[in-house]
């Protein structure tokens, strides 16, 4: 009979290895335990300084009149406060809509285009760069939207409306015109290479929208579109508007929702869209029966997240919608959100006030709404992922 070995000293690496593995966890545990008392902790103090506002008798201040649609704070003499958070909270998200509105489109099409037909080497360049665009700093476009784009959209607003209605039409015209192309001429204007090729079209298509926009503004609309507007339709126009706030935050908000979208349709294994135009399947069945439905997680937590930035959004707004607490579905006249009214007011307001305490509440609805959102995309995630777990190589 053999004897066996004796055990075997371990040798110090490991024993430290095992320990540093111990503190990691300890760590990262720590820290999701942080985040979230932080968080529970940042609702408490809000309903503890909005709590009065309904406890106290002398504070005026109901459902009812919260329900007004009006904001009128009273700070001036002679003024009524009126405390109504509905033209607020309708001015977020008209900010919102307009910034999806113009992101959603763009980034999605830019993380289909560089996650499934970009060569790598440009994807390599091009993906980076567009990642550090999520780090210019709000206040930044908000200075440049409201006074450079704000001031050339007032002057030049037929040339605006022309721009906004051509280039996405030029941009079908140039990929209906590729599939019509002869081999030879496809092969010389690779599909992947698009983002370049596109730019002296689109270059084209501008500079004839900003050269014929006055013209076509003297014959249809006898020089004077926004007199036109207002005379047929009740539109008015403010310098800094909706469609400002909608181009400057859908600006600040497509590097967000691209990064994690081109993220998500990247990670599809290739070999799903390949089986699926094996069996007969276009380029453009396979993308839109096959690897959308599997990127489906991944792309919905990219446009709940740009939702809720721009929700959140304060600089963009307070510097480019003229903060007018206006209830209108118009894109040319101005607005004021929630973020926008806290940072004007606040320091402004009396502590312990009503209006200091509306504040807190308006603070306390961005956080319930922003709460809500992320819990809901994180819910409708993870039924998409459960729902296309079956397509195989998804984690």
């Amino acid at each position: 009979m053999i004897d066996p070995l004796p055990p075997r000293a371990q040798p110090r690496h490991q024993w430290w290895r095992r320990l540093r593995d111990h503190l990691a966890t300890l760590l990262i545990t720590a820290g999701g335990i942080g985040v979230v008392a932080a968080v529970l902790a940042i609702g408490l103090f809000l309903a503890l300084e909005v709590a009065p506002l309904f406890l106290e008798a002398d504070s005026g201040v109901g459902w009812r009149e919260l329900w007004q649609p009006r904001w009128q704070p009273g700070t001036l003499p002679g003024e009524s406060p009126l405390f109504g958070l509905q033209p607020l909270a309708w001015g977020t998200l008209k900010a919102a809509f307009w910034a999806l509105l113009f992101a959603v489109p763009l980034a999605l099409g830019a993380a289909i285009h560089s996650a499934l037909y970009m060569p790598p080497r440009l994807r390599s360049r091009l993906k980076p760069t567009l990642e550090l665009m999520e780090a210019m700093p709000g206040v930044v476009v908000g200075f440049v939207a409201g006074l450079v784009l704000a001031p050339w959209v007032e002057r030049h607003l037929a040339g605006a409306l022309a721009l906004v209605a051509v280039l996405p039409g030029g941009l079908l015209l140039a990929g209906l015109a590729w599939t019509r192309l002869p081999a030879p001429w496809r092969r010389r204007l690779p599909q992947g290479w698009a983002g370049l090729w596109l730019i002296p079209w689109l270059a084209l298509l501008a500079g004839l929208a900003l050269w014929l926009s006055p013209w076509l503004e003297s014959l249809l609309f006898g020089g004077d579109l926004r007199g036109w507007l207002e005379a047929h339709f009740g539109l008015g126009y403010a310098s800094r508007n909706a469609l400002i706030v909608g181009l400057a935050m859908g600006f600040a908000v497509i590097p967000g929702i691209y990064a994690l979208a081109e993220d998500a349709l990247s990670g599809v294994p290739a070999s799903l869209g390949e089986g699926a135009q094996a069996l007969g399947a276009t380029r453009w069945q396979s993308l839109w029966k096959v690897v959308l439905p599997a990127a489906a997680p991944g792309v919905f937590s990219a446009v709940m997240i740009g939702a809720g930035r721009a929700v959140g959004e304060t600089m963009i707004v307070l510097m480019a919608s003229g903060n007018t607490a206006l209830m209108t579905l118009s894109p040319l006249e101005g607005m004021r959100s929630l973020a926008a009214t806290i940072a004007i007011e606040l320091p402004e307001a009396v502590p312990g006030g009503i209006h200091y305490r509306l504040l807190f509440l308006a603070a306390l609805a961005l956080f319930v709404f922003t709460f809500l959102v992320n819990t809901l995309a994180e819910l409708v995630r993870a039924r998409l992922r459960r729902r296309y777990r079956r397509l195989g190589g998804l984690s």
